[in-house]
């Protein structure tokens, strides 16, 4: 599969769930959205100014959010970049869910932390408050997952395509395109 074709196939697969993606398919069209997004920035920073708002008389202050192509183009590709993701795990042998792994981990941990009392502590820089007893314990455990669970879902996407067919279809290089 060339970065065309899986430029291509990702866009006319934009909301499709089901199915499975091959290696090529999803790691060429990130490669897409990465390239997207830099050569969206420039264009943004060039007719649009460099993003610097005047916080006081004679401070400026370089806003980091992108400009409108930017916004634009993340918007756009939301879905298909989330689809390729979803087959790219089906393709793995694993349900899509487990793209959203972190996602939901921070969330709990968030939750979590705003129950304790976490989130007050380490705003104010107390760290030895909202890591203390035995809620500070498991608060670091789940620290050090949200740490790891992107990494474990990368690792997953980096998985070879489960050989033959699964409950997910059949395998994208056994099967007519």
């Amino acid at each position: 599969m060339t970065f065309t074709d899986a430029i291509r196939r990702c866009f006319r697969k934009y909301v499709t769930f089901s199915g499975r993606a091959p290696r090529p398919e999803y790691w060429y069209f990130i490669l897409f959205l990465f390239l997207g997004g830099i050569a969206t920035s420039i264009l943004d920073g060039l007719l649009f100014g460099s993003g610097s708002v005047e916080t006081a008389p004679g401070s400026v202050t370089a806003q980091s959010d992108g400009g409108p192509l930017y916004a634009l183009f993340s918007l756009a590709t939301l879905l298909p970049m989330l689809a390729a993701g979803w087959r790219r795990m089906h393709d793995t042998g694993r349900s899509g869910l487990y793209l959203l792994y972190p996602i939901i981990v921070w969330v709990g941990i968030a939750g979590f932390a705003g129950m304790i009392g976490a989130t007050d502590a380490a705003l104010t820089g107390d760290f030895a408050a909202a890591f203390a007893g035995i809620t500070g314990i498991i608060f670091a455990i789940a620290v050090i997952i949200a740490i790891f669970s992107p990494l474990i879902v990368i690792w997953w996407l980096t998985r070879p395509t489960q050989p033959g067919p699964n409950v997910y279809g059949p395998n994208p290089y056994e099967a007519s395109s």
